[in-house]
């Protein structure tokens, strides 16, 4: 433990003394709240079918991704979900040390927002080795792939971090 806080908590890296209020504590909440969303939604799909309709345009469908988006690297190779779950933990550690050096509480709670999506995803990956999607869109025959809150995490951190970019706010602290 001492390692994984010198390295990623450090003064230079990311910490509460470097993002802003309670942009910290919003990670952890949404991780559980994804898994937690996970986790129920498929004991129920499990028990009474993979569909259920919620409108006509939104079922909950359950669905298992072993790749990326979209299917992106699908493959039932046991290394798979190890290195795709390493590969989102760096990625995570990278944006959050990069937002967290930046003033703006927009591009930091947009860094906090995509971690907790990609590392709640890497977490529900190397649960079974698959991530668990449920949200399922589309008008009759024409469906989007199934995706889940995570991924909505992360969309909306990206989004986020692109509207901060675009007007202006992704500025370095000036402690840096």
């Amino acid at each position: 433990m001492s390692i994984l806080k010198t390295t990623i908590f450090s003064r230079h890296c990311i910490g509460p003394d470097k993002i802003h209020g309670g942009l910290l504590v919003m990670l952890p909440a949404m991780i559980a709240l994804d898994l937690l969303a996970k986790f129920k939604i498929e004991r129920i799909l499990t028990e009474v079918g993979t569909s259920i309709s919620i409108f006509p345009s939104f079922n909950l469908t359950l669905g298992h991704n072993r790749g990326v988006s979209f299917g992106i690297l699908n493959s039932a190779h046991w290394i798979t979900p190890y290195l795709l779950s390493s590969f989102a933990i760096v990625l995570v550690v990278f944006a959050l040390r990069w937002a967290s050096r930046q003033s703006s509480k927009l591009i930091q709670a947009a860094g906090i927002i995509f971690a907790a999506g990609g590392l709640a995803n890497a977490i529900d990956r190397l649960g079974d080795g698959a991530v668990t999607d449920y949200l399922d869109f589309g008008w009759q025959a024409t469906r989007w792939p199934t995706f889940n809150l995570a991924d909505v995490f992360i969309f909306v951190g990206v989004a986020l971090l692109l509207l901060g970019w675009r007007s202006g706010a992704a500025k370095p602290n000036s402690d840096q």
